[in-house]
């Protein structure tokens, strides 16, 4: 990925410093020569993952988000959620949450025990929070019996993120 690709990406970026974008989606697809979104993050994550690029990965991503993403993106980031040569394990989760598939809850309940060392810091476990809402929101038993696991946690956070997601799991089969 060359400097110019990067400018581009970072240019869909809200930030404080930048309230408004400086790109848009159109001159991303234009600047890369795609037509798809979709697929264009797909290619950006590919060879990101392949060069074991950290920055691709966070490019790649930024991407994906702004396109929207579908379950040909399930593989990829199954290999990232723990992966530790980058450090966008938050915006992975929250892919494969958005995913909502059993094919994921292995993945997210790694993500929500494991800690890793750039996120050492991290008292209020971020990560483990957005992995116990991504398995909130995931049908099926497998999800159910993460949470349950996820309950007897050593961590207060994770314990407490557990039974609140298995409480509005369970409010929302009883509203139905």
């Amino acid at each position: 990925m060359t400097p110019e690709d990067e400018k581009v990406i970072l240019g869909l970026v809200y930030s404080p410093a930048n309230p408004t974008r400086v790109g848009s989606p159109e001159e991303v697809l234009r600047h890369f020569g795609a037509s798809d979104g979709r697929q264009l993050g797909l290619k950006l994550l590919k060879e990101a993952i392949e060069s074991r690029y950290a920055d691709g990965v966070e490019l790649a991503l930024i991407v994906s988000n702004e396109f929207g993403t579908t379950m040909d993106y399930l593989d990829m980031l199954l290999q990232l959620s723990a992966a530790d040569w980058h450090y966008m394990h938050e915006d992975v989760v929250s892919l494969l949450g958005q995913l909502r598939t059993p094919t994921a809850v292995d993945a997210l309940y790694q993500a929500a025990v494991w800690i890793p060392d750039y996120l050492d810091y991290d008292d209020n476990r971020a990560l483990a929070t957005k992995a116990i809402w991504a398995l909130g929101d995931t049908p099926g038993p497998e999800a159910e019996a993460a949470l349950v696991r996820l309950r007897d946690s050593d961590s207060q956070i994770v314990r407490k993120g557990a039974e609140a997601q298995l409480e509005r799991r369970q409010k929302s089969h009883t509203s139905t």
